[in-house]
């Protein structure tokens, strides 16, 4: 069984937010499967299931995921090394995509909560979404939505993080690093 968590926080108003990467690109998974939704609140999440596959959305805000991703990992027993999360990097430049396993934060509150909670050494799915110009821009930056031109520009590279999330779940992250890496896109 694998389990993979888009990071995000839940709510209309964060949807289009560049911090909700993670939930976009399980949404486009989601698009193109035939899941069933399972409901048991002490998931903290939305949580949809096609055969051994997991998808997680957790609902308990970013600074808080983990606790999510813990009660969904110890409920299926579901090994560190089969959880993929997928989230927003300001180190990478727009639709740039990365993957790799274990690793520090990097200062993402929902990857230290996931790893308090679970620990660090989980496959992930780097997103770039850029950086602001000043440190003190970061919030507001991963909280403002991407504009329409950014989001028509970054459609194939939410396609191919989705693509490469399933892949994880079937090859090495030799090959998924070798065939689904993506630089920074061109956007205006």
């Amino acid at each position: 069984m694998h389990l993979i968590v888009g990071l995000g926080n839940p709510g209309a108003k964060y949807a289009k937010n560049r911090h909700n990467i993670g939930f976009m690109i399980v949404d486009e998974i989601l698009a193109n499967l035939d899941t069933s939704k399972i409901s048991k609140s002490s998931f903290k999440g939305e949580l949809f299931r096609h055969d051994d596959l997991l998808l997680l959305k957790p609902a308990t805000y970013m600074n808080r995921s983990g606790e999510s991703v813990a009660a969904v990992k110890n409920f299926y027993k579901i090994a560190l090394a089969h959880i993929i999360v997928i989230h927003d990097d300001l180190d990478l430049g727009l639709g740039a995509l990365r993957y790799k396993q274990g690793g520090s934060s990097g200062g993402h509150n929902g990857l230290k909560s996931i790893d308090a909670n679970v620990g660090n050494d989980y496959l992930r799915v780097r997103f770039g979404i850029g950086r602001p110009k000043t440190k003190e821009e970061v919030i507001n930056y991963v909280l403002s939505d991407f504009n329409k031109d950014e989001l028509t520009c970054i459609q194939p590279a939410i396609q191919k993080a989705a693509e490469a999330s399933l892949a994880l779940t079937k090859h090495s992250l030799e090959y998924v690093k070798a065939n689904y890496s993506q630089k920074p896109l061109q956007c205006q």
